[in-house]
């Protein structure tokens, strides 16, 4: 197993110097769903919320979110995305909201955690919009998926 890179020698928290990186390529997917009712699955599936369309709000709030990775994690590099795509998915039995995230950059760091925090992010806005009707909705499972570029090379989720 690795160290932990956000602590220097006298263990000490620092932001990790990633100027002498290669610029890369880098992507990284992750994912997770929020569980619900069927009857508030049914209002968004239908478009009915009276708050408007669920799933754009969600779509647009991961997005935003993703480009704003750095402000929300101490440590995390501010960087250039080139690229953000989130997929919401219904599913029926049982009933669920399944959100990926993709994100894209060229640059020295990954952006897992910026298509993680899309991911969060979106689910919550989920929750947020539909509180009223259903407040037992929960996240569940938001985690890396995949990511490629940059010294470690590619990596994907192979269990579960």
């Amino acid at each position: 197993m690795s160290e932990l890179t956000h602590f220097n020698a006298d263990g000490q928290v620092h932001m990790v110097d990633v100027g002498a990186k290669e610029v890369t390529e880098r992507r990284a997917i992750a994912g997770g769903y929020i569980s619900m009712e069927t009857e508030t699955l049914d209002l968004i599936a239908k478009g009915n919320h009276k708050k408007g369309d669920v799933l754009a709000v969600a779509r647009l709030a991961g997005i935003m979110a993703s480009k704003r990775t750095a402000d929300l994690i101490p440590l995390c590099h501010p960087l250039s995305i080139s690229h953000v795509s989130l997929d919401l998915e219904l599913q029926q039995q049982p009933p669920a909201v399944h959100c990926t995230a993709t994100v894209a950059t060229a640059g020295q760091t990954g952006v897992e955690m910026e298509a993680l925090t899309a991911v969060q992010i979106a689910l919550l806005t989920i929750y947020d919009m539909c509180k009223a009707v259903d407040r037992g909705m929960h996240i569940e499972s938001v985690h890396l998926l995949e990511k490629s570029g940059g010294r470690s090379g590619h990596w994907k989720k192979t269990d579960g």
